[in-house]
């Protein structure tokens, strides 16, 4: 019995912690846009140009031929 007399009074500390979390995010926008950071995610990092200057090409040994095979390594049979 005494073991209730301790735990029933941080359980509500605790759990008038989290609501008050909630309550102060849900205030602050945390929610208001739940599909944006979820698209982030799909694309790649590749297509944004580094914050030191222009966008890096690529080399023609990077890129295929223009019948669309690659020169060198792997196989496009």
């Amino acid at each position: 019995m005494s073991v209730i007399l301790i735990m029933l009074p941080i359980a509500l500390l605790l759990a008038a912690i989290g609501i008050a979390a909630f309550i102060i995010a849900a205030k602050n926008g945390q929610f208001d846009d739940l599909d944006t950071p979820a698209i982030r995610a799909v694309f790649d990092d590749d297509e944004t140009e580094p914050s030191g200057g222009s966008a890096q090409e690529k080399t023609p040994a990077e890129e295929p031929g223009s019948d669309g095979k690659w020169s060198e390594g792997g196989s496009n049979s």
